[in-house]
């Protein structure tokens, strides 16, 4: 039966010995200016024109890496190489394919501490954000490996005489794999290892902030023996190479995570047919949110202070699944505001290598001057209720901010901002709140904390996200127990580590036999 990965115990001192000798190795390595990455082809190194500095977030003068990014050309010379290659992977039988994604998982978890500490200096995960990315990853591969040994068995159907019917499915081809650099580990693994153990060939490309990530987790597929052919790695500008593959008619399918304005223009681009193209191409896109959180009137304000509280500025609020709207019911909503504000004043603000850091940086520098502007736009307009402070030193640290009494029609109710921005207001009713939490283009998480049996069914009825949580946080779904995915403009397709996401990557075939033999012929 599939069983989770543990999270590391950080307040074992051998476990913290372990992940700081991880970073250290890394810092040794950053130093010795070693650390780059290459385009990938059927398992050859290939230089690209550009070179990108991949920079530590918290410590913007500090590169990591160097890239060699893909251009269009080397993107081409890819996709057809993964066509030519893509029956061979199919025809592996899927056993087969199974267990080398679950030999993925074997050397991420002998990896975990060293991958886990390149994410908390190119993504500026904190400790605790960093190993769960990791675990995530290693719970996609589990799972999906299990998933395809149930699904991988041709099935008879029916019960007539002197007729055969078999279902199976077969895959689809050629997969782009677009990952986001939030869970540059996890989503990438996900998405790379469901293709895969599908029968598909994929080219992945990661997202420029963390190619160094991504490198690691495509090594990680190719230790465990993933044959070359079937899996390309292309760094590049989501730009250039990333609209090259989704125009591309050597594509079959594309699987992407990032920003709601970017995979509608995926799935725009994705629907023309170009000229050689044979198959229509399957799009699975999760494009956001702006989740909100009730508190109603009865609530466990220890609990709901908690939720909010993680889910609202865990990783500095870069999450999809993110809180960023609070709603509360009657009179609780003075009492919910005063502890908020008194549980972020204490918050830790800091370098995500020190342990003891909850609220590290934004990724980049162009993420850090929108939000600035946005805060600077948003406190002329609304009643800042709460702003924190920041380290002196560089690093592209946003403060934790909570605006109260905002309106349902301003732009910081309705704006995905992805940042460690809060907006509150109260609802005189839990119908009422139910309905502002709703009054947004996105359906992905939501929030509920409540004691009352009826408002929680009320919620479980109405409150229609594509994941919601009842009296906990409202991040950090996991895989097979919360699978994870929304609705309306929080994407298209089934929720990843579910039991249904696999059913995207594959073509099911119905094959129908007259057994009925009239003579026969001499083999």
């Amino acid at each position: 039966m599939f069983k989770n990965e543990p999270l590391t115990d950080f307040s074992i001192e051998s476990n913290r010995t372990a992940f700081k000798d991880a970073l250290d190795k890394l810092s040794d390595t950053i130093q010795s200016g070693k650390l780059s990455a290459s385009p990938l082809i059927n398992g050859s190194a290939v230089e690209g024109e550009t070179t990108y500095e991949s920079i530590d977030p918290a410590s913007p003068h500090t590169v990591i890496g160097k890239v060699s990014f893909a251009n269009k050309a080397t993107a081409e010379r890819a996709l057809q190489s993964l066509k030519a290659n893509a029956a061979k992977w199919a025809d592996t039988p899927f056993d087969s394919r199974s267990k080398i994604i679950r030999n993925v998982a074997a050397v991420l978890r002998a990896k975990r501490h060293q991958i886990s500490a390149l994410m908390v200096r190119e993504a500026g995960k904190t400790w605790a954000e960093a190993d769960a990315d990791t675990c995530e990853a290693i719970d996609f591969c589990e799972y999906y490996a299990s998933q395809m040994l149930q699904m991988g068995p041709p099935r008879k159907l029916g019960d007539v005489k002197g007729e055969e019917n078999t279902y199976f499915y077969e895959p689809r081809g050629v997969c782009v794999v677009i990952a986001p650099w939030n869970f540059p580990c996890a989503i990438a693994t996900g998405m790379v290892s469901a293709a895969l153990v599908t029968g598909n060939v994929v080219a992945f490309k990661p997202s420029e902030q963390t190619s160094l990530v991504g490198k690691a987790v495509v090594d990680a597929f190719l230790e465990a023996g993933c044959p070359p052919y079937a899996l390309s790695y292309l760094p590049g500008w989501g730009e250039e190479i990333g609209a090259y593959m989704v125009e591309s008619p050597l594509v079959d399918m594309i699987c992407f995570t990032g920003s709601k304005d970017v995979g509608l223009e995926i799935i725009r681009k994705a629907s023309e047919v170009k000229p050689g193209q044979r198959n229509v191409k399957k799009v699975v896109a999760e494009m956001g949110g702006k989740n909100a959180a009730i508190v109603d009137e009865d609530a466990d304000l220890d609990e709901a202070i908690k939720g909010v509280l993680l889910s609202a500025f865990g990783f500095a609020g870069q999450k999809c699944s993110a809180c960023s709207r609070v709603i509360c019911v009657g009179d609780i909503y003075e009492p919910f505001l005063k502890r908020l504000i008194s549980a972020t004043e204490d918050i830790i603000v800091g370098r995500p290598s020190d342990p003891s850091t909850f609220l590290g940086p934004v990724i980049d520098k162009e993420s850090y001057d929108r939000l600035m502007d946005s805060i600077r736009t948003a406190e002329a307009e609304l009643e800042l209720a709460f702003k924190g402070k920041t380290p002196a030193e560089e690093g592209y640290y946003i403060p934790a901010t909570i605006f109260r009494d905002v309106e349902r029609d301003h732009w910081v109710w309705k704006k995905e901002l992805f940042g460690p921005v809060v907006a509150c207001r109260s609802a005189q009713s839990f119908s009422e709140a139910i309905d502002l939490a709703l009054d947004s283009e996105y359906a992905l998480t939501g929030g509920v904390y409540s004691r009352s049996p009826a408002n929680i069914e009320k919620a479980i009825k109405e409150f229609k996200v594509g994941n919601l949580y009842i009296n906990r946080k409202q991040t950090g779904a996991l895989v097979y127990r919360q699978p994870f995915g929304g609705a309306r403009m929080s994407g298209i397709g089934s929720k990843a580590g579910g039991p249904d996401y696999l059913i995207q990557f594959v073509e099911p075939r119905t094959v129908t036999e007259n057994t009925i033999r009239k003579g026969f012929v001499p083999s």
